[in-house]
């Protein structure tokens, strides 16, 4: 078992209303290693803030956050972070920006760039060495983001909304640009997204949180084969099950 959940609850001290806000309720479910997993439901569920306690970066109000079966207390290298605003550091270039982590780790000069080169080779971004984040468009720069966090090779990996800011034509790309990374590295990735589409295009299984605070109501196991087809009939009969899903939830927030 690579990520297990078992009863993870967050609540936040609001001291401007004197009272406190409940982002995640009794949240329970298991990923496999290998698993793609993404992650939907309406704004403000507490998808994010369930990245986070993942990583290590907030720790749950109550409930236990297992990974192969060892409890998750601090930020680890077993587990790596790609946000939507690609989070690059603006004064490296694009090599430097990919041999960060390895230089984190304490890897010599001359074994991190080869590595860094290696992976920009692999993640079509040769020519582009020297070029810093601000020469480069959104696509490339998310491209950039994940080689950085890849190279250290962390068994799972969290995306947060990765293609959020990206016009349709870049992000399908993208999308099949992720696919093939994940069925060569088979590594563990928890994928939030807003987008119905995106997640029936990528996932093996779909997780539907609630309105906040965030419990999960939906849990979708998806048996198309790679590479899927989005017009299919039956990729529209699981975005329409997400649809409903997202419908009700929305629904019920209105009512409240």
């Amino acid at each position: 078992m690579s990520l297990q959940l078992k009863s993870v609850t967050k609540v936040y001290s609001n001291p401007n209303l004197g009272g406190k806000i409940e982002a995640l309720k009794d949240v329970t479910f298991e990923v496999d290693t290998g698993e793609f997993v993404s992650i939907i439901g309406p704004s403000g569920c507490g998808k994010t803030t369930l990245l986070r306690i993942i990583c290590g970066l907030e720790r749950p109000t109550a409930g236990t956050l297992l990974i192969n079966g060892r409890e998750v207390i601090n930020p680890s290298s077993q587990v790596g972070m790609v946000f939507q605003e690609y989070a690059l550091f603006p004064w490296r270039t694009v090599l430097r920006n990919v041999e960060f982590g390895l230089e984190i780790k304490g890897i010599k000069r001359k074994q991190r760039r080869r590595l860094a080169l290696e992976y920009i080779k692999r993640f079509g971004l040769g020519g582009f060495e020297d070029k810093f984040p601000k020469e480069l468009s959104g696509g490339m720069k998310q491209r950039v983001a994940i080689a950085r966090t890849l190279i250290y090779e962390p068994s799972i990996l969290l995306m947060d909304e990765p293609f959020g800011s990206l016009d349709s034509q870049t992000r399908n790309s993208l999308q099949e640009f992720l696919l093939n990374i994940w069925q060569q590295t088979k590594k563990t990735i928890l994928f939030v997204t807003h987008n119905i589409d995106e997640a029936v295009f990528l996932s093996q299984r779909i997780i539907g949180l609630s309105k906040r605070p965030g419990e999960v109501k939906l849990i979708i196991s998806i048996s198309l084969p790679y590479p899927r087809d989005r017009t299919s009939m039956e990729f529209n009969m699981y975005r329409k099950e997400v649809l409903q899903f997202l419908a009700l939830e929305r629904k019920q927030l209105e009512s409240n």
